[in-house]
Protein backbone atom coordinates (compact mmCIF):
# COMPACT_ATOMS: atom_id res chain seq x y z
CA UNK A 1 0.00 0.00 0.00
CA UNK A 2 1.43 3.41 -0.98
CA UNK A 3 1.89 6.14 1.60
CA UNK A 4 -0.84 8.34 -0.54
CA UNK A 5 -3.87 5.09 0.15
CA UNK A 6 -2.12 5.03 4.16
CA UNK A 7 -3.04 8.88 4.46
CA UNK A 8 -6.75 8.73 3.12
CA UNK A 9 -7.36 5.64 5.19
CA UNK A 10 -6.07 7.53 8.26
CA UNK A 11 -8.56 10.60 6.93
CA UNK A 12 -11.36 7.99 7.00
CA UNK A 13 -10.40 6.82 10.34
CA UNK A 14 -9.98 10.53 11.95
CA UNK A 15 -13.42 11.43 10.51
CA UNK A 16 -15.60 8.71 11.66
CA UNK A 17 -18.14 9.67 9.32
CA UNK A 18 -18.95 9.16 5.48
CA UNK A 19 -16.57 11.99 3.36
CA UNK A 20 -16.05 13.37 -0.04
CA UNK A 21 -12.87 13.10 -2.02
CA UNK A 22 -12.47 16.73 -1.20
CA UNK A 23 -12.71 16.77 2.30
CA UNK A 24 -9.95 13.91 2.18
CA UNK A 25 -7.53 16.52 0.31
CA UNK A 26 -8.54 19.21 2.65
CA UNK A 27 -7.49 16.97 5.50
CA UNK A 28 -4.13 15.40 4.39
CA UNK A 29 -3.21 18.19 2.30
CA UNK A 30 -2.51 15.58 -0.68
CA UNK A 31 -2.71 15.86 -4.26
CA UNK A 32 -6.85 15.79 -5.84
CA UNK A 33 -5.84 13.57 -8.33
CA UNK A 34 -3.94 11.20 -6.13
CA UNK A 35 -6.40 11.39 -3.45
CA UNK A 36 -8.90 10.36 -6.20
CA UNK A 37 -7.00 7.67 -7.49
CA UNK A 38 -6.11 6.20 -3.71
CA UNK A 39 -9.89 6.06 -3.06
CA UNK A 40 -10.41 3.95 -6.35
CA UNK A 41 -7.87 1.66 -5.66
CA UNK A 42 -9.19 1.36 -1.86
CA UNK A 43 -12.50 0.87 -3.16
CA UNK A 44 -11.95 -1.79 -5.42
CA UNK A 45 -10.05 -3.78 -3.00
CA UNK A 46 -13.15 -3.48 -0.53
CA UNK A 47 -11.37 -1.40 1.98
CA UNK A 48 -13.57 1.41 1.37
CA UNK A 49 -17.32 1.87 0.06
CA UNK A 50 -19.52 4.37 -0.93
CA UNK A 51 -22.63 4.70 0.81
CA UNK A 52 -23.96 7.60 -1.14
CA UNK A 53 -22.75 8.76 -4.13
CA UNK A 54 -19.65 11.32 -4.00
CA UNK A 55 -19.48 9.52 -0.63
CA UNK A 56 -17.09 7.23 0.71
CA UNK A 57 -16.19 5.52 3.95
CA UNK A 58 -14.49 3.16 5.68
CA UNK A 59 -17.05 -0.41 5.79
Amino acid sequence: MSSVEEKVLEAFKNAGKPLRPGDVVKMTGLDKKAVQQAISKLKKEGKLISPKRCYYSLP
